[in-house]
């Protein structure tokens, strides 16, 4: 069973910087990629970022372009989401995703084509 547990969440200020944290158990399974995703009240549950892990490459909603990196630490299997300049619309819950496919995780462009889910960690902007 993959379990991922995210860490990290916190209460700052606009302009701020927070590095959230997901530790993934991912056993004997092959990871092709992994993301991040959020979710505001009363929104719907949207990615930020993912990576793919054969060369790293990367993808990021537009509005944090410039301000978030995503990126990975193989050896702890743990990836990682470093925000600069925070807004208060970076409010929410933030998970950890992937989807288990064909005993490999890869990643699934929206939500609800996600199947492995942390619990989330809250990150809260004010300004």
């Amino acid at each position: 069973q993959v379990q991922l547990v995210e860490s990290g969440g916190d209460s700052v200020q606009a302009g701020g910087s927070l590095r959230l944290s997901c530790a993934a158990s991912t056993y004997s399974l092959s990871v092709d990629c992994m993301g991040w995703f959020r979710q505001a009240p009363g929104k719907e549950r949207e990615g930020v970022a993912r990576i793919w892990f054969g060369g790293d490459v990367t993808w990021y909603v537009d509005s944090v372009k410039g301000r978030f990196t995503i990126s990975r630490d193989a050896a702890k299997n743990t990836l990682y989401l470093q925000m600069n300049s925070l807004k208060p619309e970076d409010t929410g819950t933030y998970y950890c995703a992937a989807k288990l496919w064909r005993n490999k995780l890869v990643c699934g462009a929206s939500a609800g084509d996600n199947n492995i889910w942390g619990q989330g960690t809250q990150v809260t902007v004010s300004s």
